[in-house]
């Protein structure tokens, strides 16, 4: 959906920028501006400043900055459009969308309705369960042997559900309403009638603790509830509706975003006690999944406010089990730049109970120590195989295979396939020449039916198709000339298939063409990349932020779609040349180690611009020569990764 700049800046003029990050961070007048806590970093003493005339935000501890939409985009977690809907709702815009038949746009008006309507009902629900809390002593009374203090229940909105059948029906005028039954708080027996001859009615929650589950813009989507005594279900869920789904949402992340960017990373538990006590103790950024199994939506959702994530789990079978599960969904997503671990606690201890006996650092030291992902892959491959024998390693090479292949491409795949290979009993040509037949006829077959499998597999071809494997290079395959494409020279030279020239390629139009080609590359970008592509200059960083907004919104899309939502808009020109650019090599777009060595040098120049900043700002500030020092240091690390040499 393109939304047109004259109504973005309509919009901007509407809104009031004090307003909207009022609403999550605590404001004071200070001068001509407010002040208050940044919420994108740890800090004690405000330094965070909301301009009501410029209708900007700005932090001068962390350097983050923005105007409302922004706000709403790196706090909230929101896709570009997600935040201009919002934003347009609050001030009584319409958000244009001609692009839509008006059977579209009535059904998408309806959906709209109907996801507003039942958050409102299950915000309602949700303020009597608070004030139900206050009036029993006895579901107090086990908050507080839980060690939970009545501000921590407020922060989370905790309430208590009571006894009875029919406690909601004094609550809504009408119990009999079908908003009820589709907000999943009230159950309904078509097949069982009452006295009055209607479907029989009952409370879905009775007699529990109740947890409000938020979504990203926290308004209340669902509820878990927990028993106060025995009884089963331990934890009930709110079923799967239209505003919520188990396998997308993620318990308290609407109250953990700023925590999780002030400590660096999510940590993942297992049930909703988990959250509240570990906010109570000191962590924060704590979530938990809804009474499912992770899923690579829930990863890909944590990866939009941090590169960190450590999963905890009880050290019984039954966490082990849970943690495989963890790591088939954190696969896709482990690239390069993230960091995935496993925090496996005694089987006596849950996070809440450790910190309880052990104290706040020794947990912290734990969560240090971690399993990372790559040590944990190779236990799960290594599962049930005895690796003395050779069955047991063949075994583990035929367990590793389906792990290895969900990794994205990077350093981190091929270090593995090493490892992998010195486990089985193999060179890494071996097991890579293994994994590409087909399965079932391990070395059999012809050598093209052995070839067949291909990449798509998640393995890398060999014999005649190993042209492809390689990096594409500027006159042909091989990795000869690497130290052309990304050491001395700004611009790479390109050439067809042919071998002509076809003109030189700035870093920036080579990444924006890789990732237009190939959108889906963008998930596999560190959230640091994204903010280094959308803040380039001039219309490359107008173009990638259009893109980060395009992909929150709709998912990765092909090439074919976003020319069209491109046609007649001011850099249109841009993104077609830089993706004609691409199409000359092909296969290039799912070259992820070319895209990879782009965004190297990309980060490079990025350090060598703050480096002269720093300089020049030297003479009237000395704190700045430890700064240029330290930025220093971080360019020639990553221009030690590609062996380049300072330019």
């Amino acid at each position: 959906m393109a939304i047109p700049q004259s109504f973005i800046q309509e919009l901007l003029s509407r809104v009031d920028v004090v307003d909207v990050v009022g609403r999550y961070v605590q404001l004071k007048k200070g001068g001509a501006n407010f002040m208050g806590l940044c919420p994108f970093h740890g800090e004690k003493s405000p330094s965070f400043s909301v301009s009501p005339t410029k209708q900007f935000y700005h932090c001068f501890g962390c350097g983050a900055n923005g105007n409302a939409i922004g706000f709403l985009m790196e706090h909230v977690g929101m896709g570009f459009v997600e935040a201009v809907k919002e934003l347009a709702s609050q001030v009584g815009l319409q958000v244009p969308d001609e692009d839509i038949s008006p059977q579209e746009r009535e059904r998408a008006a309806q959906q709209r309705q109907q996801q507003a309507t039942l958050t409102d009902v299950l915000e309602k629900a949700g303020k009597s369960y608070q004030q139900q809390l206050k009036g029993s002593p006895r579901a107090v009374d086990y908050l507080k042997r839980r060690g939970l203090s009545g501000q921590i229940a407020k922060v989370f909105g905790l309430g208590y559900a009571p006894e009875g059948w029919r406690h909601l029906a004094g609550v809504f005028p009408d119990y009999a309403s079908p908003l009820l039954t589709e907000s999943g708080l009230v159950i309904e027996h078509a097949d069982e009638k009452g006295q009055d001859g209607q479907a029989k009615r009952y409370d879905r929650f009775r007699d529990r603790i109740m947890f409000p589950i938020r979504n990203v813009k926290g308004e209340c989507i669902g509820f878990g509830g927990r028993v106060l005594d025995k009884g089963e279900p331990k934890y009930l869920n709110s079923p799967e509706t239209p505003v919520f789904s188990k396998g997308r949402e993620l318990y308290g992340l609407f109250e953990a975003r700023t925590a999780i960017r002030q400590h660096g990373y999510a940590l993942v538990t297992e049930g909703y006690m988990d959250v509240v006590a570990l906010a109570q103790l000191g962590f924060a950024n704590a979530v938990a999944t809804l009474g499912t199994a992770c899923t690579p939506d829930h990863v890909q959702k944590l990866f939009r406010f941090t590169d960190a994530v450590v999963f905890s789990f009880d050290g019984d079978a039954a966490g082990r089990r849970a943690a495989r599960k963890a790591l088939d969904a954190a696969l896709p997503w482990a690239s390069d730049t993230r960091s995935v671990k496993f925090l496996f606690l005694p089987a006596e201890h849950d996070p809440d109970s450790y910190i309880r006996e052990h104290g706040t650092d020794a947990f912290a030291e734990r969560v240090k120590e971690a399993v990372p992902l790559s040590r944990f892959l190779l236990e799960a491959a290594a599962a049930d195989c005895d690796l003395k024998s050779a069955e047991g390693r063949a075994r583990m090479a035929s367990q590793a295979r389906p792990l290895w292949t969900a990794l994205p491409e990077g350093a981190l795949k091929r270090q593995l396939l090493g490892e992998i290979a010195q486990g089985a009993g193999l060179d890494t040509t071996d097991l890579e020449r293994l994994w590409s037949a087909p399965t079932g006829r391990t070395g059999s077959g012809t050598p093209g039916q052995r070839r067949a499998a291909g990449p798509d597999d998640g393995a890398p071809p060999r014999g005649d198709n190993e042209r492809a494997w390689r990096p594409r290079q500027a006159g042909g395959p091989g990795p000869s000339d690497r130290q052309g494409r990304y050491g001395r020279s700004e611009r790479t030279e390109r050439r067809g298939p042919a071998g002509a020239r076809r003109g030189l390629v700035s870093r920036e139009d080579r990444a924006l063409g890789l990732l237009l080609s190939n959108p889906a590359a963008w998930d596999a970008l560190s959230a640091d990349d994204h903010h280094l592509l959308a803040e380039l200059p001039g219309a490359h960083g107008v173009l990638f932020a259009w893109l980060e907004s395009q992909i929150h919104e709709h998912g990765p899309q092909p090439w074919a779609v976003l020319r069209e939502i491109l046609r007649e808009q001011p850099h249109e020109a841009l993104a077609h040349q830089a993706v004609e650019q691409v199409a000359l090599t092909p296969g290039a777009e799912q070259d992820a180690e070319e895209l990879a060595h782009v965004m190297l040098r990309l980060r490079i120049d990025r350090l060598k611009v703050l480096e002269n900043e720093a300089i020049a700002r030297a003479g009237s500030d000395p704190a700045e020569l430890r700064r240029y020092a330290d930025i220093q240091a971080q360019r020639k690390a990553l221009e030690h990764q590609i062996g380049a040499s300072p330019v």
